[in-house]
């Protein structure tokens, strides 16, 4: 666990207590920026290792509860924020005087509708604790409108799965502290892009830069590129995003058969490195089981790659309809045109309004949030 901040020379506000359980990833990205724009002299940290997802879902307000110093060296009433990981109405019931607080939840996704191989291994807790959370909150933040939408029209379909003394009208009680603010993706503005003729003469570059789990459904993604193999059609090929201790084993399967065309395989632990790896790259796909904001497409689509998408989940609120496909045979046969053709990803882009995910452009937006009275 590990508290911290950053320096900020602007007068008292009320103290804000940033807490993340699952401290990686987006997860992580948010908070570092939230806690940077705050300053240490209004905000605190108070995170664990982004590891061990469900544990943290289960157990982390009994871990975080005495770690939480709300006597801040702000003024007037304390915020809290936090993810949906923790469950805050354990952590209230552990913390008796964080009742008073003006709490804000930011949902990166909702446990109503993620995807399971099998349905009885969906842990109904874990839905159940984010019904509670959504109730003790005063706020409640979604990174999309796919998410919030997701997240209320399934919460009656959630609660007919308790037997008996089902709650009634969970979702008019939630609905009005709702809100979408779009996680806000920052991107150095010194980054150079490949110029689209300076490449003519090279291979498509297609990118494949997510976690390497179940619910980004690799298996899909790497089905396609054996068949492009297979045609042959020259491209190459970067598989990056974070791994965990167990990973699909489609990806020893990768390391054997797409050999020739890998230029990186493999986590990138720097930032500046990974971006630098995406802004080379030509195209970047999705063929995810579930996504409710997509970071990591639209990191790619902001350094100048060609997304394309699923046209479901949250990518048509994204992306124009000529970044979605409607198939695992659409997407081959546009890969395919696009590794015969590289200059056509390279240079009929489409167009995205990015400007709206941007950091700058958001940060006001997210200093709202912090401006109670």
């Amino acid at each position: 666990m590990s508290a911290e901040g950053s320096y900020d020379s602007s007068p008292p506000h009320p103290h804000v207590a940033l807490i993340e359980p699952f401290y990686t990833g987006s997860h992580r990205q948010l908070i570092e920026l939230l806690s940077a724009a705050l300053g240490p002299q209004r905000c605190r940290v108070y995170s664990m290792p982004g590891k061990k997802w469900p544990w943290r879902a289960r157990v982390s307000a009994l871990q975080l509860h005495d770690t939480i110093d709300l006597a801040g060296t702000g003024t007037g009433r304390t915020i809290l924020f936090t993810s949906s990981v923790l469950n805050l109405t354990e952590l209230i019931g552990l913390r008796p005087d964080i009742a008073s607080c003006y709490k804000i939840v930011y949902f990166h996704e909702n446990q109503l509708c993620y995807p399971v191989r099998e349905k009885k291994q969906r842990d109904f807790q874990f839905g159940y604790n984010q019904i509670l959370t959504a109730l003790s909150a005063d706020r409640c933040i979604f990174n999309s409108h796919y998410n919030l939408t997701s997240f209320l029209s399934k919460i009656n379909a959630f609660l007919k799965l308790i037997p008996d003394f089902r709650p009634k009208r969970l979702r008019e009680r939630i609905e009005p502290k709702c809100a979408v603010l779009y996680f806000p993706i920052n991107i150095p503005k010194n980054l150079v892009l490949n110029e689209p003729y300076i490449l003519a003469n090279q291979p498509l570059h297609i990118v494949w830069p997510h976690r390497w789990e179940h619910d980004k459904n690799p298996e899909a993604f790497f089905q396609v590129l054996f068949r492009l193999k297979e045609v042959p059609v020259p491209f190459k090929l970067s598989v990056l995003g974070e791994q965990f201790t167990e990973k699909p084993e489609i990806f020893i399967d990768v390391k054997h058969k797409l050999e020739d065309n890998l230029s990186h395989f493999g986590f990138v632990e720097s930032k500046e490195e990974y971006f630098g790896i995406l802004s080379q790259c030509d195209v970047v796909v999705s063929t995810a089981l579930h996504e409710f904001y997509g970071v990591a497409m639209l990191e790619a689509s902001l350094l100048g790659c060609y997304p394309l998408c699923p046209n479901s989940l949250v990518y048509p609120e994204l992306y124009p309809q000529k970044c979605l496909y409607g198939s695992l045979d659409d997407l081959f046969d546009r890969l395919k045109q696009f590794c015969l053709e590289p200059m056509l990803a390279r240079v009929n882009k489409p167009i995205l309004d990015l400007k709206q995910f941007d950091w700058e452009h958001l940060r006001p937006l997210y200093m709202q949030l912090f401006q109670i009275t």
